[in-house]
């Protein structure tokens, strides 16, 4: 079955609408913080893997739409990134590049060590690394043909796209319950006032908050996206094939920063924030909706044991990091407990993935300014910039 836009776009909306449904009447997902379109889309994905197993059916949805929400996510941090903002991430900001850099290097030497153990080719634990889960589909669909090339791996595109799946989905799922686990370390109970922690709501801080937005600041903050999407694009395309290329996103970021800052600095008028936050949260809500419920899961099948054995000690491995290792060089405090549930969305999933984790704590326990500062900037600016740099040495190495 083949859905068109509207249908993908009604279709996600519902299965949206069932996550919240599902979270709110179920405890442990509460408890445990998962992200209500993570609940959603995956039990959706999980009907439509039985369908296809069982009567052979098969569903397309809609692939620009998932772009296109993908870009609106990315374009509302840009838009939301005051300069005089993000000098407050200052040393924070720098330390926690410095640990997402750190961890992307044990990422694939940990896999490339267990693949050897194992008795397989160590590009393999090189895909399932950095390549696909910090890097997710659009960074293992980018190199799987120059490691097919490279090491003449056979099914490298598949296998890619199977361990991205893993990871979207892990990223997920784990990063509540580490959360979960340092909060009742600290001895943080959940809170009724958002305030309550001192700190002023920003942006994603919480979605679920009251906005006031009209007609008109809509318009404008719809003005304000559709250019940074433009612009953006145009970019990208110039950009192709030489050093400066980036992903569509990141452009789209980029300028969203420039005109952002070029508009408090050059006029009286007053961005909206409240408008771009809102536009911004429904990108990333149906984003991560429809990644999810789109996912086949029938590729996980095609993955080799030893290859799944590497994932899953991926999987613990990130949760140490995050507990031991983030949590305590970020502070030890809330702050770095919130920072620890959005390294795991992003250290296995994607920034969205992050955001939505980070969510999650925060529509429970109150605001951390400080991780909404600095999980969607490194998630955007750095981490693809460091990790396609760290891949190309390791595939140098192994070559």
């Amino acid at each position: 079955m083949t859905f068109g836009l509207f249908e993908t776009l009604a279709f996600a909306c519902l299965v949206l609408i069932l996550g919240f449904f599902i979270v709110k009447k179920i405890n442990f997902l509460r408890n445990y913080n998962i992200p209500e379109p993570v609940v959603g889309g995956f039990v959706v994905a999980i009907v439509l893997y039985i369908l296809h197993a069982t009567m052979g059916i098969n569903f397309t949805f809609e692939g620009s739409l998932q772009t296109t929400m993908m870009l609106f996510f990315f374009t509302s941090i840009g838009l939301s990134a005051e300069f005089d903002k993000l000098k407050k991430g200052g040393k924070p900001l720098l330390i926690f590049v410095f640990l997402t850099g750190s961890f992307m290097i044990v990422q694939n030497v940990f896999g490339i060590s267990v693949a050897s153990l194992l008795g397989i080719d160590p590009s393999y634990g090189l895909i399932a690394g950095s390549i696909t889960l910090t890097g997710g589909h659009g960074t293992g669909a980018a190199w799987a043909q120059n490691l097919t090339d490279i090491f003449q791996i056979n099914g490298a595109m598949e296998l890619a796209m199977a361990c991205a799946t893993y990871g979207l989905v892990m990223g997920g799922l784990i990063g509540g319950p580490v959360a979960k686990v340092l909060l009742k370390k600290k001895n943080i109970q959940p809170t009724k006032n958002i305030q309550e922690r001192g700190a002023p709501i920003e942006m994603f801080e919480n979605p679920d908050s009251n906005r006031r937005i009209n007609v008109r600041n809509m318009i404008e903050t719809l003005t304000m996206f559709a250019i940074c999407l433009a612009l953006g694009h145009l970019l990208y395309e110039y950009c192709k094939g030489s050093w400066l290329e980036l992903p569509n996103f990141v452009w789209c970021l980029f300028v969203g920063v420039i005109i952002r800052n070029t508009i408090s600095r050059s006029s009286s008028y007053i961005v909206n924030d409240h408008a771009v936050d809102v536009l911004g949260n429904t990108g990333l809500y149906l984003f991560l909706t429809i990644a999810l419920m789109s996912l086949q899961l029938w590729q996980l099948q095609g993955l080799a044991s030893q290859v799944l054995v590497i994932l899953i000690l991926q999987t613990v491995l990130m949760i140490l990091f995050a507990m031991f290792i983030t949590f305590r060089v970020m502070g030890s405090d809330y702050d770095a407990i919130v920072l620890s549930a959005g390294h795991c969305g992003f250290g296995l999933g994607a920034t969205p993935t992050a955001v939505a984790n980070m969510q999650s704590i925060t529509d429970k326990y109150g605001p951390s300014h400080k991780a909404f500062l600095i999980v969607p900037m490194v998630g955007a600016f750095f981490v693809d910039i460091l990790n396609n740099l760290f891949i190309k040495l390791f595939v140098s190495y192994l070559s």
